[in-house]
């Protein structure tokens, strides 16, 4: 007889099992409860991603703009790897695409980047605009800043 693994006790082996299951059709053996909350989680994590590479890259557009001077190699190789990951997340799973179209959002992680900036930069959060001053073409744009 089959071992059933424990969701708590040994994650992966427990993964591996329910893919076999869903591959066999064998639906009544799924955990069910726990395959619904690892579901809800991914894609919670796909757009934790996309947030945090965003923030990054809007917090390394102020600073470029507002410290031109102090910008190093280490500053565009961010700006371009931000860029590129954020193009892969979209490529990847194109629904967070709609993010990107949320002014909400957007300003959500603007004001962080801005609090980020203010902090790496030491100058005062007034130096930076309350709202984002960037399009998303411009943030997404290679070119732009560069």
């Amino acid at each position: 007889m089959e071992k059933v693994a424990n969701y708590e006790q040994d994650f992966l082996t427990w993964t591996q099992q329910q893919a076999e299951y869903l591959q066999k059709g064998r639906w009544a053996e799924l955990d069910v409860k726990n395959l619904i909350e690892e579901l809800e989680a991914l894609g919670r994590s796909e757009q934790k991603e996309l947030s945090s590479y965003f923030q990054v890259l809007v917090m390394h557009l102020l600073k470029c703009q507002y410290q031109p001077e102090k910008r190093t190699s280490s500053w565009n190789n961010t700006l371009s790897n931000c860029r590129d990951k954020i193009q892969d997340c979209l490529e990847d799973t194109p629904s967070l695409q709609r993010f990107l179209l949320d002014s909400e959002w957007i300003e959500k992680y603007y004001r962080r980047a801005r609090r980020d900036a203010a902090k790496e930069t030491q100058k005062p959060l007034q130096t930076f605009p309350t709202e984002c001053p960037y399009t998303i073409a411009q943030i997404l744009d290679p070119e732009f800043l560069s």
